[in-house]
């Protein structure tokens, strides 16, 4: 009886041990952050790469103080705003692009209607 005990008492205990999380998480978390400002995310998305660096340097912070849940949660969290402002920044470039081309648009249609009169429709 007092091994299995021991046993139980070893798996309890084991459960309730927090590991340390790998460095290679937050070297993730660092590339997303610069693939976030080459893509124009600090124009584009300034909050979002602001929310990105804090929960980056917060996850730092609770890694030095041993709450490894909360880090990695953190850097998670950290991913995602960096994702959010590449998409962002996606948007905003093709938004552009797109006013460009109605601008174009308008001043061609403006072109043909003063070489061809009202007849152009």
């Amino acid at each position: 009886m007092k091994p299995i005990l021991i046993a139980l008492f070893c798996f309890v205990l084991a459960a309730c041990v927090t590991v340390r999380p790998d460095a290679a998480i937050f070297d993730a978390a660092e590339q997303a952050i610069l693939a976030a400002e080459a893509a124009g995310g600090d124009e584009f998305a300034p909050v979002e790469m602001r929310f990105a660096r804090e929960k980056l340097q917060s996850a730092k912070k609770g890694l030095e103080k041993e709450k490894y849940d909360v880090s990695v949660y953190l850097v998670e969290e950290s991913e995602i705003n960096s994702e959010l402002a590449i998409e962002k920044s996606r948007t905003a470039k093709l938004r552009r692009q797109v006013n460009e081309m109605r601008k174009s648009n308008e001043e061609l249609y403006a072109r043909l209607r003063a070489t061809f009169g009202d007849e152009f429709r």
